[in-house]
């Protein structure tokens, strides 16, 4: 692909090089567990290649545990997306971090990490609990420097943040960590609004089940880094065996072509429905890129290109109403995960944040909506008939206490 090549014409295009020398059009699958070797020599060769973090050789892929040609298709086209020179695909995205939790820890400078928060619900739990061996210093964006120490292995944040979309400036972060590495979760924005290699990072984390496969029907999580890093991550992978499963690879490949078209379009009626939402009174708050004092930084225009597609607000009647709020809802689907066609609404104290630390966790009012590709005007008309449900809940008490 053209480095001058618009992104839309990448995501189509991308990872797919080699299909008219096979004689086929769309993507192939490769189910394959195990592959013929052409000798032993060549065959040992390519193992030994593919185990220590490099790409197969004369010998083929070997064995499907460490490498599959439909996953390294997929991972092509989200390294070229990303602005990256490789990338390295899992099964989760919470697989993807772990991996380059463990890669980062196993470089030679130490176990310490420093967590940006607010963090997603599971990275957040994973460091939190130690369980992979990671001393973890949460702080703020502009507490990094101090959190920062001599055997500070990696520096972790998503922007925006999940689930209150705050914006983190990626650049001020990898200039407060100085020499430690600095990886960002994009899955909100997508490389269709950000490239956060551009701006210092040096490793971007996808769950790609979410924006990227954008179907709600696959599974996967990727990075996209160096080719240094991907070396480096792809041992951990092949020795855990946390590789995407082809199918998945696949589907999420097949994503990739209508992201552009899918992000724009959501992120143009989650506009409008955050411009509505911040007018009904049983909203204390709207939280959402786009609004007025929700970029202090200037980072919309500058590191990201648009405001994205998920939103969160906050019901003046807290944990009641937002469970009311929820209940009467009809075209969004009470759900966990983002990113799909179809609307979904959740709440994140109870769900995603559950086993976050109290002081960290999202408030009881606060309910997160990923915005689907439905008629803006249906969705408004929902969101207002539920807002109109917590209103009327929040009168009859006291309606009935008067009478």
């Amino acid at each position: 692909m053209s480095s001058d090549e618009a992104f839309e014409t990448v995501a189509v295009h991308a990872g797919r090089d080699d299909l008219a020398s096979m004689g086929v059009h769309a993507l192939p699958i490769d189910l394959s567990t195990t592959n013929p070797l052409p000798d032993i020599e060549l065959g040992g060769g390519s193992y030994e290649a593919i185990a220590t973090g490099g790409h197969p050789t004369e010998g083929g892929s070997v064995y499907a545990r460490l490498w599959n040609p439909t996953v390294a298709r997929f991972e092509t086209a989200l390294a070229l997306l990303e602005r990256a020179d490789d990338a390295v695909a899992f099964g989760t995205g919470m697989a993807a971090f772990s991996a380059t939790l463990l890669a980062a820890m196993n470089r030679g400078r130490g176990r310490h990490v420093v967590a940006v928060r607010p963090l997603y619900g599971g990275t957040d739990h994973l460091l939190a609990s130690g369980l992979l061996g990671a001393q973890t210093t949460f702080c703020s964006p502009d507490e990094v420097g101090d959190a920062v120490r001599d055997d500070t292995c990696l520096v972790v944040m998503e922007t925006p943040c999940n689930p209150t979309l705050e914006l983190i400036d990626i650049a001020a972060v990898v200039s407060a960590a100085g020499s430690v590495p600095v990886m960002v979760d994009n899955t909100f924005a997508t490389p269709v609004l950000q490239n956060p290699l551009a701006h210092g990072a040096e490793i971007v984390l996808h769950s790609a089940t979410k924006y990227l496969g954008g179907h709600g029907d696959a599974m996967g999580g990727v990075v996209a880094t160096s080719a240094e890093w991907a070396t480096a991550i792809r041992p951990v992978r092949a020795i855990t065996g946390g590789l995407l499963h082809p199918l998945g690879a696949y589907l999420l490949h097949r994503g990739l072509p209508t992201l552009a078209l899918r992000v724009r379009a959501q992120q143009a009626t989650a506009g409008q429905l955050a411009e509505l939402l911040t007018q009904h009174p049983a909203v204390a708050s709207v939280h959402y890129p786009g609004l007025p004092g929700a970029d202090p930084r200037g980072l919309l225009g500058t590191q990201l290109r648009g405001a994205g597609a998920m939103l969160a607000l906050e019901l003046a009647g807290g944990y009641a109403a937002a469970e009311r709020f929820i209940g009467a809802l009809r075209l969004f689907t009470h759900a966990v995960s983002l990113g799909g066609v179809d609307s979904l609404v959740q709440h994140p104290a109870s769900l995603t944040h559950r086993p976050v630390a109290p002081d960290a966790r999202p408030g009881a009012g606060i309910v997160r909506l990923s915005i689907g590709l439905e008629s803006a005007v249906d969705l408004w008309r929902d969101l207002e008939g539920a807002l109109g449900a917590v209103e009327l809940e929040q009168a009859t008490p006291a309606h009935a206490s008067a009478t």
